[in-house]
């Protein structure tokens, strides 16, 4: 049949964004029509910039899939032979992110994800997956739907790869035509595209600085700071202020024997790979390292709670507004960008 599919990320931002306000009526921190426009616009820009940017770049080939946290054989690697060798199942469905057609059926071959998990042995405290996109996006889905339902990671389109500007070649799908009951729990800012990570449940802390790592246990003995932010996670994050408790990235420098001068500059990289652009990397001044709290944090809330892999934890970077304050911050990122999930690392140079 012909490829009706077309991937638009207008459809998938706008539903959220109209999601968020519907489910915010009598909230008093429900964000503003301004502010819901300014995410709606800066959201699709971001997205169409970083789909014809990897539809230059990326090569199907080379694509790698990574399962980790809370299964027994450890983190493991996925060379994109070794997934098209795994795709052996189908899935007859239509698709909320078919705007042209939404009653088309499309036919995809992928990996059932709950046989991908009883490949790998699932340990018994885990409940979720979370799905991580290349652009950082994530989706997270109960273990106990996984296996109830067939939801696959699609490596084909009715016959054919998945383009890279449709999603492709790596997305989430779900069965909604033999299980109409998934579109309900599952709507269509679930489907996650270009998926480059499966988090099975939670993760330890820790941060790689130079051949060296600070775990959980190491991260606590640092000094613990709290700031009150209205944060720019935006995935499954409360709106307002939130208490938010962490370490300082000088200190977790300082604990790494890690020194900077004053020409340098730390460069943090989270898990997803947009994170990871050499050319366009996540760099803090020296300087604003140096006399600001831009902070690595571990915990959130009240109640110290650890941050959840479908919060983008455990580790997520923090710039607070006082950075800000008398301009004398001066590193160059954008409000997005500053709030990093997934955060894994730190390099100096």
């Amino acid at each position: 049949m012909p490829n009706l599919f077309i991937f638009n990320p207008t459809f998938r931002v706008a539903s959220f964004l109209t999601l968020l306000a519907i489910l915010l009526p009598g909230c008093s921190q429900r964000p503003k029509e301004a502010k819901l426009a300014q995410w709606r616009a800066e959201a699709i820009a971001n997205n169409n910039a970083m789909v014809a940017q990897q539809a230059k770049t990326t090569k199907v080939k080379e694509w790698e899939f990574f399962v980790s946290g809370q299964i027994a054989k450890g983190t493991q690697r996925f060379s994109w032979s070794e997934l098209e060798a795994l795709a052996t199942s189908r899935v007859n469905t239509t698709s909320p992110h078919n705007s042209k057609n939404l009653n088309a059926i499309l036919y995809f071959r992928g990996i059932v994800v709950s046989q991908l998990l009883d490949r790998l042995g699932v340990k018994p405290e885990a409940t979720n997956v979370t799905f991580l996109g290349y652009d950082g996006f994530r989706s997270t889905v109960s273990i106990k739907d996984l296996r109830r339902y067939p939801i696959i990671l699609a490596v084909e389109r009715d016959g054919r790869p998945i383009p890279r500007s449709e999603g492709g070649p790596l997305s989430l799908v779900f069965p909604q035509s033999e299980y109409p009951q998934l579109h309900e729990v599952y709507a269509e800012r679930f489907w996650a595209f270009y998926v480059t990570h499966a988090i099975v449940g939670n993760e330890p802390a820790q941060i790689r600085i130079g051949n060296r790592t600070l775990d959980s246990n190491a991260l606590d003995r640092l000094p613990q700071i709290t700031i009150e932010e209205a944060v720019g996670y935006r995935q499954g994050w409360p709106i307002g202020k939130v208490k938010l408790h962490g370490v300082r990235v000088r200190d977790v420098l300082t604990a790494g024997n890690v020194a900077i001068a004053n020409r340098e500059a730390v460069i943090v990289k989270g898990k997803s790979a947009v994170s990871r652009d050499p050319k366009n990397p996540i760099r803090l001044r020296s300087a604003d390292v140096r006399d600001c709290d831009i902070l690595l944090v571990t915990r959130w809330g009240d109640s110290y709670q650890p941050i959840s892999s479908r919060l983008g934890g455990p580790v997520t970077l923090a710039i607070p507004a006082s950075c800000y304050s008398g301009g004398g911050f001066q590193t160059p990122i954008d409000d997005d960008r500053r709030w990093l999930t997934f955060v894994e690392e730190l390099d100096v140079e």
